[in-house]
């Protein structure tokens, strides 16, 4: 069993108990980690109810609205962990959006508007979150974002998203080369496809998880607990010297070729 016990992880993307962010936060739970958690705020307060009801299991001691589209918001988050924590060791990154109209039919039609918030979102929400952590990551930490396939190869029904998530990569190396002498770690996990919230929007997904069940190596896609195990591992002292890299958690179907 990994070790996370004194370490605060702040996790982000949390919207139901099928997100990959969930199984992260469990895992994080389990290995001893104090756990805050964000939510996506809306008008009628129904994302913090069913966000809040979800994780009460795992006793987060910090449980804080944060739109990443919105600076004060963010400011203010971490400036609560700064005062409520004092230091923060572990940033789990789980936050990505593209309009639908934006991920299905010509890839060259992608709005402008649509593009700019794919980005917004997806990409800079991370650099912008590392760098509001850096200051509290006083002893070293952890950033891991999530990442997917269709950021280096080609997805049927991912268009602007596959430019948003290879934005993505890019800035994890960047992000850990800056870091890399706070001793602040920062990775990615590319998770095979699972069926959240967020993929609902990807045209044929259900499609998708059966393709790779039948070409994956393991046979199988993956679970949200299995993603939450490698970010466990990539938070853990056992991952001191691994920074800037993309693992696959896909069941090796990130290999094949025909």
């Amino acid at each position: 069993m990994l070790n996370l016990t004194g370490k605060n992880a702040l996790v982000t993307g949390i919207a139901n108990n099928r997100s990959i962010a969930w199984g992260i936060a469990q895992q994080l739970h389990s290995c001893g980690a104090n756990l805050g958690i964000t939510y996506l705020p809306d008008d009628r307060g129904k994302m913090e109810k069913k966000v809040a009801e979800l994780v009460e299991p795992l006793s987060p001691s910090l449980f804080l609205p944060c739109n990443v589209e919105n600076d004060e918001q963010i400011q203010s988050t971490f400036n609560t962990i700064a005062e409520k924590w004092g230091k923060l060791d572990i940033l789990i990154h789980c936050l990505a959006f593209a309009n639908k109209e934006d991920l299905t039919g010509n890839f060259s039609q992608t709005s402008r508007p649509g593009f700019n918030k794919a980005l917004e979102v997806s990409t800079y929400s991370l650099i912008q979150l590392a760098g509001a952590a850096k200051p509290l990551m006083k002893e070293g930490g952890s950033i891991v974002t999530l990442t997917y396939l269709g950021g280096v190869k080609v997805i049927p029904n991912y268009n602007v998203m596959g430019i948003a998530k290879a934005g993505l990569e890019m800035s994890v190396r960047y992000l850990a080369s800056e870091l890399g002498p706070e001793n602040i770690r920062v990775n990615a996990i590319s998770a095979g496809p699972i069926r959240t919230l967020a993929s609902s929007a990807v045209g044929g997904i259900l499609d998708m998880i059966h393709h790779v069940e039948q070409v994956a190596p393991l046979r199988r896609t993956v679970t949200q607990l299995e993603v939450g195990n490698a970010a466990a591992f990539f938070c853990s002292d056992l991952a001191s010297g691994i920074t800037g890299q993309v693992l696959y958690v896909d069941a090796g179907y990130e290999i094949m070729g025909m």
